[in-house]
């Protein structure tokens, strides 16, 4: 049998969090996330794959919790004039701001590199 999920969107209060029942920006459950575990080192790379050879900056390992990683990415979207996106755990911005972001988040203190090409 299928789990029944209950209400998702509230006219109320907006989304609400299908495992607690509850708004999302007052969910419980997923208060304890977890912090994602890696080197400290964030790699700022440019894609094209499977974006109809659109270019997309990627950001990834940035040691934040969710709503950390949400905030960061809007920032850097209002700097860079983008739009983008975050897709588990990794900000994508689009077009080529590399440079950019790269300055950016070595002036908030990260310790950052440039992967790919």
């Amino acid at each position: 049998m299928a789990k029944e999920t209950g209400i998702v969107y509230s006219t109320e209060h907006g989304r609400m969090c299908p495992d607690c029942g509850k708004p999302v920006a007052e969910c419980v459950c997923r208060k304890g996330a977890v912090i994602p575990q890696g080197d400290g080192i964030v790699r700022v790379s440019r894609d094209t794959k499977g974006r109809k050879g659109k270019t997309m900056t990627i950001v990834t390992g940035v040691l934040l919790d969710e709503p950390g990683l949400q905030k960061l990415a809007t920032e850097l979207k209002k700097r860079c004039g983008a739009g983008g996106t975050v897709k588990d755990g990794v900000i994508e911005i689009q077009g080529d701001h590399c440079d950019l972001v790269v300055a950016e988040l070595t002036k908030r203190g990260y310790t950052v590199k440039r992967a790919g090409g």
